[in-house]
Formats: C-alpha cells, sequence, structure tokens
C-alpha cells in the first residue's frame, strides 16, 4: 500500500494511512514515518488494530522505548505502558513537555485510545518550533541564552485545601523521586537542526532568576507555543494512535468531558540529551532515571 500522509493544520498535524502498524514495517516505511514525524510533529492513525504488545512492538522502530515513568505505576504486568486514566486523575490538564524533568525526556510519545467519552477530551498538542520562529528577534536572542530548571515536585497553583485524600496520594507518588534538571530554554532538534523552546509546565526557574522573575520570562515564552495557530486539537475516536515528537512539541488534556470514564495507553521512546543553540548538554541536579530509561545516540 501507498503511504498517504495529509495535513490537519499549517503548523502541525497529520493523519497518516495505508501503513499497517501491527505488522513489522520495512525500512523505507519506517524511514518515511520518521520524515513525517519531522515535518509535521504529531502524526494521527485511524482504525489500529493494537493491544499493549502491539503499540509497544510498533514504537520499537523508532527507537528503545522507556519503562512506564520513573514514579507512576505502569498497566499491571506490562511494565513499558503507562495507562492515562481519568480514573487516576486529571493531572495531565496543564502544557507540558513528557517527562522533562530527568535528565534525558523522551524523544517521542506515542498515545492509543481505548475508552472515549461522548464529548470532551481532545489532546491539544503545539509546535514549540514554530513558537519559536513566532519570537520578535530581540526575545529569540534572550531566549537562546537562557537556561531552566525542570522538577516533578512542580507548582501545581492550586491550594493545598483545595487537594483531597486521593489527589494528595497521587503526588506524593509523583514525587516520591525528586527529579531536578537543567535544560536550555532553547532546544536543538538531532535530526532536522530546528530550534524549538523547551519548557512547559516541568520547567519553574530560570537559571540565575528569582522565582517571580523566572515565572514572567516563562509565561511569556510560553504564550507563543499556546498560539492557536500552532496548536493541533485532536478529538479522539476509538482505535486511534498518534505519535508526537515529545523533543519540539508540548501537549495538554483538556479536562471537558465530565466525570466520564477516559483511558489511553502511553508508551515512550528513549530520548537523548537535549543540546543548546551553543552545544552544551542539559545537566542533572538530583535524581537518578537510569531505571527508567536508557539515553539514545
Amino acid at each position: 500500500m501507498t503511504i498517504d500522509i495529509r495535513k490537519v493544520t499549517a503548523h502541525i498535524g497529520a493523519h497518516v494511512s495505508g501503513v499497517g502498524l501491527s505488522e513489522p514495517l520495512g525500512e523505507e516505511t519506517r524511514s518515511a514515518l520518521r520524515e513525517a514525524l519531522n515535518v509535521h510533529k504529531a502524526l494521527v492513525f485511524d482504525g489500529v488494530d493494537l493491544d499493549d504488545a502491539g503499540q509497544q512492538a510498533f514504537v520499537r522502530h523508532f527507537g528503545d522505548i522507556t519503562t512506564a515513568h520513573p514514579t507512576v505505576p505502569s498497566v499491571d504486568g506490562t511494565p513499558n505502558v503507562l495507562p492515562v486514566d481519568s480514573e487516576r486523575g486529571r493531572a495531565a490538564n496543564h502544557w507540558h513537555t513528557d517527562v522533562t524533568f530527568v535528565l534525558n525526556p523522551p524523544q517521542a510519545t506515542s498515545l492509543r485510545s481505548l475508552t472515549i467519552p461522548p464529548y470532551g477530551g481532545e489532546t491539544l498538542i503545539a509546535n514549540s518550533a514554530a513558537a519559536y520562529r513566532d519570537l520578535p528577534e530581540p526575545l529569540r536572542r534572550l531566549a537562546d541564552t537562557l537556561w531552566a530548571e525542570h522538577t516533578n515536585d512542580y507548582d501545581y497553583a492550586v491550594p493545598e485545601e483545595a487537594v483531597d485524600e486521593e489527589q494528595a496520594a497521587a503526588r506524593a507518588q509523583f514525587t516520591s523521586i525528586k527529579y531536578r534538571t537543567v535544560h536550555p530554554v532553547v532546544r536543538v532538534h538531532p535530526l532536522t537542526g530546528e530550534r524549538g523552546l523547551f519548557i512547559g509546565g516541568f520547567a519553574q526557574r530560570i537559571v540565575g532568576l528569582s522565582v517571580g522573575e523566572s515565572r514572567k520570562i516563562l509565561d511569556l515564552l510560553q504564550s507563543y507555543v499556546t498560539r492557536p495557530e500552532n496548536i493541533l486539537r485532536h478529538r479522539w475516536s476509538e482505535n486511534q494512535l498518534v505519535l508526537f515528537d515529545n523533543r519540539i512539541t508540548q501537549h495538554y488534556a483538556v479536562d471537558n468531558y465530565d466525570h466520564l470514564p477516559r483511558r489511553l495507553h502511553r508508551v515512550t521512546v528513549a530520548g537523548d540529551v537535549p543540546v543548546g543553540v551553543e552545544g552544551k548538554e542539559s545537566y542533572s541536579i538530583e535524581g537518578d532515571a537510569a531505571h527508567y530509561t536508557s539515553v539514545a545516540a
């Protein structure tokens, strides 16, 4: 079959058809999908016939896979699959790039739909390379020089008295191992050479600035990431898989489906250590993620 790739928006997203995800991919197909991911940042596959094992097998075409998460439990008996389940909480309704609090965050994330609410529950995915290109030249020059500390012990912006017992337990699990890592605010993509804003919800402080000063700068830069023109708003259907480049996107799970069930399964690809515009690599301050991920070459 011929691979058909159709853009969803001008800046991000493509629908892909003509690929049987349950079968081993030939080198030509794998290369075509990698190129499509480089160009479009997020790929949508409809009508996929995959279980957890099949999702992992497909994702392995892009590199070694990580375990489910550094601190959050996996699907029972499947250590590399993370349940994204409304019954476990809705902490993903903030803009973020997956697991940036470790030294080498995943290079790519796959999400597969299992249970979809009859309305709402979209996933927003933003192109952070387009955001960087949107910056006025003085802001680009400033951003190129900045480094930010990312941590899983982040500011939830929710008062403690508003957190119930279940939410408190989830937070305790999420921070059971504390991570602090410094990444460049502008990351150079290792395959395309594009520059993208590498920030999001786990970025809490600009190195050399106070928390208050950092927040103002991070909020300003983040406002370019979340411009509507840079966002794919994906409305889930049954039996879909979305694959996005975690090195140059952010995403947000919209909590607009009341208390209805919503469940996706996530498998991620081990990533490289981020590099800034001057060629300097990220560095870890606290927390060892060796149990979670290998380092991609």
